[in-house]
């Protein structure tokens, strides 16, 4: 990546930004927010879940934008009979009668962990190390994940049956928390027009490894005023009842709030956010644009808020005000 200046990177960045969503909307329709919060996700070297009842393409988004970035793509199809081992990967004795590692799935650069609360927690904790680390340790032997390394997972609503609630530790790792919502019917016109027809839709490679750990190096020296840092961090703090910034809404319907890794994402995804719109240092908009996103699996509500009908959002959009 052999740039001038910082500005031309960051303008080089929002142009493959640009390429990358016009080549995804050929195959996935009316998803341009979902697709935005994934891609930061992935400049913001972080992970991404999507939440939505099933037939929403949420399997289809992670396929197609794997296909245009130019990464090691594997999938991983959650059961309530998988093991730990089937994900990480386990040793087996030679002819030589010697251990040998041999690798799992979880050894890619972007791995599609789908319909995730369908295995038991035990299975689910296997991916905790990976996504934090990029490591995994069996036997007492740590072996690196090759960089970049993403874990985009899908998700049932908890309420079907046959699914586990994912653990507050694995749900603090993922960066943002998305919600699939059935599509337009204009949208859905078009998503029918197209898969129905026969026609053979090819996908453009667009971004390298390589370019995305550069823009991933780039973002994190995007500068930010001292303001937006505070209020990204305040906005955090908001959150945790009964402390000294706690918010009332707070105090009166949350258990617990979110920690400090949401202030880390808040700053990084608004630092994301600017770039990919065309601006050099993000400002409270770019904050409040990654928010809901970020915030909405890092608190939990209490019994009367679930009483009172008042949703997570509901807070949130609060906390912004």
């Amino acid at each position: 990546m052999n740039f001038k200046t910082e500005v031309e990177a960051a303008n080089a960045l929002q142009a493959d930004y640009q390429k990358l969503t016009a080549e995804i909307r050929k195959k996935i329709y009316g998803q341009d927010d979902i697709i935005k919060k994934v891609l930061i996700s992935i400049f913001s070297n972080g992970h991404c879940l999507l939440v939505g009842v099933p037939g929403l393409a949420k399997t289809l988004l992670v396929n197609t934008i794997a296909q245009v970035l130019d990464l090691k793509y594997q999938r991983i199809q959650f059961t309530p009979d998988l093991m730990p081992s089937d994900i990480i990967g386990t040793e087996i004795l030679n002819n030589e009668r010697k251990f040998n590692f041999i690798q799992g799935p979880l050894f890619a650069n972007i791995l599609l962990a789908d319909e995730i609360n369908r295995t038991p927690p035990k299975t689910q904790s296997a991916l905790l190390e990976a996504m934090q680390e990029q490591m995994v340790t069996v036997n007492g032997k740590t072996y690196p994940i090759k960089k970049p390394f993403f874990v985009l997972a899908t998700q049932n609503p908890i309420e079907q049956e046959g699914t586990y609630p994912l653990p507050e530790a694995q749900l603090d790792r993922f960066m943002f928390s998305i919600y699939l919502d059935y599509p337009k019917i204009e949208d859905e016109l078009a998503i029918v027009e197209n898969t129905t027809s026969g026609k053979e839709i090819a996908l453009d490679k667009i971004m390298s490894a390589e370019q995305i750990l550069y823009y991933q190096k780039l973002i994190q020296k995007v500068p930010i005023n001292r303001n937006v840092l505070e209020y990204a961090v305040n906005l955090a703090a908001k959150t945790r009842p009964n402390t000294e910034h706690s918010h009332r809404m707070a105090n009166e319907y949350i258990n617990w709030g979110a920690g400090p890794r949401a202030s880390q994402y808040l700053v990084v995804g608004a630092k994301t956010n600017a770039l990919l719109s065309g601006k050099y240092s993000p400002d409270i908009e770019d904050v409040k644009e990654v928010a809901v996103s970020i915030l909405r699996h890092r608190i939990m509500k209490n019994y009367k808020a679930e009483a009172e009908g008042i949703s997570i959002e509901n807070i949130i959009q609060e906390l912004l005000k």
